[in-house]
């Protein structure tokens, strides 16, 4: 039966979305983990069902046809180098399947889990590794990544090389850590995919919000919860990225410009994103309470977000429980972001007084100098209090380091607002 090429294109990407870090994750567990080979197989797997399934029919379970196709493709390979059957007795496929093959669920997330923390390992530069996960797990090309980080396609490219290739030179394992390395290898997985998140949800360049990339971190978030399912900072990673995207619809204006927290028309955002989000932070709380682990710095943020969302407006935000909330991140992740926060939040709970006396005490911190939320927070808090000629000196300050894009445009209508 032949199959439309439209339909077949259509069919081939589909899978490509679902199943390629899958199938590339399987194939790399039967090359002890050497992934470039694994990547260059996946790839003509795909190549090969779209040269096929139009006149074999598109297969029913098309992951399973992909990777059988992509083991056979390896096979192929290693065929002159060593005894297969000897080495790789699992390898082994006299025919491609048109069905595909029956491995285990549980197979398939063992492996994907055990790429995931390939491509995260703290071996490698941080850079790397999200690139590294956008490229492997996800399957995105080479272009696509280079665009969404705003570097030349050569310069991804190499990166991505160097990195397959110190995976390699290194030794480093294919293996999911054992539970003595398991939380801080967690923290690095989870910290790439929270990056991966914060650069679509960006403030600079042409867009406020990179659809691709923020799908990509909450697909790899809900992959790891299933891959993870009692993991408190797994379940928390997922509900800050459900609950910090819910506002989505409401961050641009309708000429396109950036609309803060205060100023967001709360009927737009996505309750659904907003219930699945608080579903999983009691989910989170739970978890941590049977295992006895502190609550950490993923689930908190998420608490946090949490208590924004479920406001029905700004002024009637719970800022005492935000603040007690922070109070406890920088207990767990003391950072000079979480202490802006907090100094924001304090500045609401008890007096705008008070919070701006905390962030006239973080000035003087070296490593917040050339953060312009400092100054912008600063500002926003003196216009409040109407002392516009310290609030105006404020916003220049901000001003003179925040990057072209959406946020420098709206600090310099507050500007100009200001002066008016």
């Amino acid at each position: 039966m032949t199959v439309p090429a439209d339909r077949v294109v259509v069919a081939v990407e589909q899978a490509h979305r679902s199943e390629w870090g899958i199938v590339l994750a399987a194939v790399a567990r039967l090359l002890d983990g050497d992934v470039g080979t694994a990547e260059e197989c996946t790839q003509e797997a795909f190549e090969a069902a779209l040269r096929t399934w139009g006149e074999r029919g598109i297969p029913m379970k098309p992951g399973a046809w992909l990777t059988t196709t992509a083991k056979n493709r390896a096979l192929d390979r290693i065929r002159r180098e060593v005894s297969l059957r000897v080495r790789y007795p699992d390898l082994v496929r006299d025919e491609i399947d048109p069905s595909g093959s029956e491995e285990d669920d549980d197979v398939h997330i063992d492996d994907r889990l055990r790429l995931v923390f390939t491509c995260c390992h703290p071996a490698l530069a941080a850079e790397s590794r999200v690139a590294l996960t956008l490229r492997l797990v996800c399957g995105l090309t080479t272009e696509e990544i280079a665009r969404a980080f705003l570097v030349p396609e050569p310069t991804m490219a190499a990166r991505i090389t160097r990195s397959k290739k110190k995976i390699a030179t290194a030794g480093i394992p294919y293996r999911v850590p054992g539970d003595d390395d398991l939380p801080e290898r967690l923290d690095g997985v989870l910290t790439v995919i929270h990056l991966v998140f914060t650069a679509g949800h960006a403030t600079s360049g042409e867009r406020l919000v990179r659809a691709d990339l923020v799908d990509r971190a909450l697909d790899l978030a809900r992959v790891l919860v299933v891959l993870m399912p009692r993991e408190p900072e797994a379940l928390g990673l997922l509900a800050l990225l459900e609950l910090t995207d819910a506002r989505r619809a409401a961050r641009v204006d309708a000429e396109g410009g950036l609309v803060v927290l205060e100023g967001q028309d709360r009927t737009l955002w996505d309750t659904r994103a907003v219930h699945r989000g608080d579903a999983l932070v009691s989910r989170a709380f739970t978890a941590s309470l049977r295992t006895g682990v502190e609550p950490g710095r993923f689930l908190l943020q998420a608490a946090i977000a949490g208590a924004h969302d479920e406001a029905a407006s700004w002024g009637s935000t719970d800022w005492p429980g935000i603040v007690m909330l922070y109070d406890r991140l920088l207990g767990v992740w003391p950072s000079p972001v979480v202490e802006v926060n907090r100094a924001v939040a304090v500045a609401f709970a008890v007096g705008l007084e008070d919070g701006l006396a905390l962030l006239d005490g973080l000035e003087a911190r070296e490593d917040l100098r050339s953060w312009h939320y400092l100054p912008a927070a600063r500002a926003d808090l003196l216009r409040r209090l109407g002392r516009d000629e310290e609030a105006a000196a404020a916003y220049r300050a901000a001003l003179a380091t925040v990057p072209d894009g959406a946020e420098r445009t709206y600090l310099q209508s507050r500007l100009t607002d200001l002066l008016a």
